[in-house]
């Protein structure tokens, strides 16, 4: 069986910035919720929008939850797993995702149909990935000589 294989912080931020397509995990009162969502990615926080009524909207801003994308190959056996843990809070729609940071990303489009005018942002407290497969997997996904270890 393959080793399983930690990312490092520059390759979990290169695959959260290659997709926009992921899932958040939070808490309700009648027990944990997971829902998919679009999003983007700045320098301090993954932002998503929610319609106003939702779920993720009514009881994820003011805690601590988790936001995941992945891949999985099934036909080369090999896939890999981003996890973002952090805060979220309600955000304002023109401080989309680097608020005091001087960068500006693109406000999420979500897939989904209806009002979704609610921006939410999730910071990123800790970032940690791992991926499995081996020798099958083209790795490392950043270059060498752009790794900080």
């Amino acid at each position: 069986m393959d080793d399983v294989v930690e990312l490092s912080p520059d390759e979990c931020r290169e695959l959260l910035g290659r997709d926009v397509v992921g899932r958040v995990a939070f808490t309700t009162p009648r027990g944990p919720r997971i829902v998919p969502v679009n999003y983007t990615v700045g320098a301090d926080a993954v932002a998503i929008r929610t319609t106003a009524y939702s779920e993720l909207a009514t009881y994820a801003p003011g805690t601590s939850v988790a936001f995941e994308i992945d891949h999985l190959d099934r036909a080369l056996g090999r896939g890999w797993s981003v996890i973002v843990l952090g805060h979220c809070e309600r955000g304002p729609d023109q401080a989309v995702v680097g608020a005091g940071t001087g960068e500006r990303a693109e406000s999420p489009e979500p897939w989904a149909g209806g009002h979704r005018t609610l921006l939410l942002r999730i910071s990123l407290d800790e970032v940690t990935g791992r991926r499995v497969g081996g020798d099958r997997w083209p790795h490392p996904v950043v270059a060498q000589s752009e790794r900080r270890d």
